[in-house]
């Protein structure tokens, strides 16, 4: 397993020191995770924390620190996280290789190793 879990794009990282700023969070490290729910079964979660729990993983990508649990790891290894821009605003957007089913929303997924807990739509 790489240190680098996920992988932000430039347009990604610049997004997000913009909402640490807006958000008066400096000093906060980026927390990617993945947790059961969503119509497919498992969904990812992104926020801000302070805090580095003892099963994380931690890495650095352009200049933002990311923190991702070791359970989690395994589902998002690979995971290429960006942000674009289209006539409707903006968005992340996250392509994970691992994933062999979504839903149509993009936010809920499966693998093959992990259903989660599929939930109606």
């Amino acid at each position: 397993m790489s240190n680098n879990v996920v992988i932000l794009t430039e347009a990604a990282s610049l997004h997000i020191k913009e909402m640490i700023k807006h958000n008066g969070e400096e000093g906060a490290l980026l927390r990617v995770s993945v947790k059961g729910g969503g119509c497919s079964g498992l969904s990812y979660g992104m926020g801000f924390e302070h805090e580095v729990n003892e099963d994380d993983l931690q890495f650095e990508q352009f200049g933002i620190q990311i923190l991702v649990d070791k359970e989690s790891a395994a589902i998002l290894q690979g995971t290429k996280i960006d942000f674009k821009e289209s006539m409707m605003g903006g968005g992340f957007t996250i392509d994970n290789p691992n994933a062999i089913a979504s839903c149509g929303c993009g936010s809920s997924f499966r693998t093959a190793t992990q259903a989660g807990t599929p939930e109606d739509c």
